[in-house]
């Protein structure tokens, strides 16, 4: 890629396609992952959720955002967001879709009502890149199976993150 990639809001892509796309970029079994869990009966956010598409137009890549929320001890939903699953096809990974696709997806965040971002991924990458961590994570559980050095958030204020809470789907 030596251009800059086009994004697009995935709304305006295929349903089919965009479920083409990720059973290419990830294995066969792809529902079964925690991560689905989180979100599960939940739709994603169209203002966050973005396709790359190559020179010819062809779709190369997805980002999808979700309300989520980490439940507290006491009960109380702490609203979030969930980036992921960033999926780019095999024959162009590398090539900065990827990266393309979380920085246009973290830039369309409100600085008016900044919600905390958590997503499962690589400390070092997504932390490097756009402020990730796994610091304020360790009390947090998930609905399946997970990496806790892999559980990251990212957020303006992180004293306002609950120290312990279960993460699933934003019922708001």
């Amino acid at each position: 890629m030596t251009a800059a990639p086009a994004l697009i809001p995935l709304d305006q892509i295929d349903p089919q396609w965009i479920e083409d796309l990720l059973d290419r970029a990830f294995e066969p079994g792809r529902q079964q992952r925690t991560a689905y869990k989180v979100r599960e009966g939940m739709d994603w956010l169209p203002g966050l959720s973005f396709a790359a598409l190559d020179a010819d137009e062809h779709l190369v890549g997805t980002i999808q955002c979700w309300p989520v929320a980490l439940t507290d001890p006491e009960g109380k939903a702490h609203p979030m967001i969930m980036v992921g699953p960033v999926a780019v096809l095999p024959e162009a990974q590398g090539l900065g879709y990827g990266q393309a696709l979380m920085t246009a997806s973290l830039a369309a965040l409100s600085p008016n009502a900044p919600l905390p971002q958590v997503m499962i991924g690589d400390p070092e990458y997504y932390g490097r890149f756009w402020g990730f961590t796994n610091a304020y994570t360790s009390g947090w559980s998930l609905p399946g199976p997970f990496e806790q050095r892999r559980l990251l958030v990212r957020c303006n204020e992180p004293s306002v993150l609950p120290r312990e809470g279960m993460l699933g789907p934003w019922r708001g």
